[in-house]
């Protein structure tokens, strides 16, 4: 089965009532926890994105507590984790502020966890991908605000 454009969905949604488009969201939630994740975002978190920037910094922190940090392997697939779930949670957003902002305090939270990030290649590597993901979403911003993430990227 060929799965239909986005323009083709919208002109039929725009055809049904509320309540058949009531039924269609909560079904597409019962499929994919993805789905479930999106709509949550979209219906209790796209209003107050300084809040839903809050609520990943408090899971990265949470997730920073889990990491085994007796072997550098353990750091190394504790942080791939943290990256992942941040990749999803950030693609829901879609504002490169709350990415940079998100980003940005990963990246000082391993610092300050006084992870060695040159010791592991793998770890390196996936430090420094994230600086350029912090500047490739910064270049987006207002000059100002790019001002105030250059200094605290600098920090780092």
């Amino acid at each position: 089965m060929k799965a239909a454009s986005l323009a083709e969905i919208k002109r039929e949604l725009k055809d049904r009532d509320s309540e058949e488009i009531l039924q269609l969201c909560l079904r597409l939630g019962r499929f994919k926890k993805d789905n479930k994740e999106l709509l949550t975002y979209l219906l209790f978190e796209a209003q107050d994105e300084g809040g839903y920037a809050k609520l990943l910094k408090e899971d990265v922190d949470d997730m920073m507590d889990e990491i085994n940090t007796t072997h550098l392997y353990y750091v190394k697939k504790g942080l791939q984790k943290i990256v992942r779930s941040l990749n999803k949670s950030l693609r829901y957003s879609g504002q490169k502020q709350t990415e940079v902002e998100v980003r940005l305090y990963f990246c000082q939270c391993i610092r300050k966890e006084g992870i060695k990030i040159t010791r592991h290649t793998t770890i390196n590597n996936l430090y420094h991908r994230e600086i350029k993901r912090i500047e490739k979403a910064l270049s987006s911003l207002h000059e100002d605000l790019q001002a105030d993430y250059q200094y605290e990227i600098d920090k780092l």
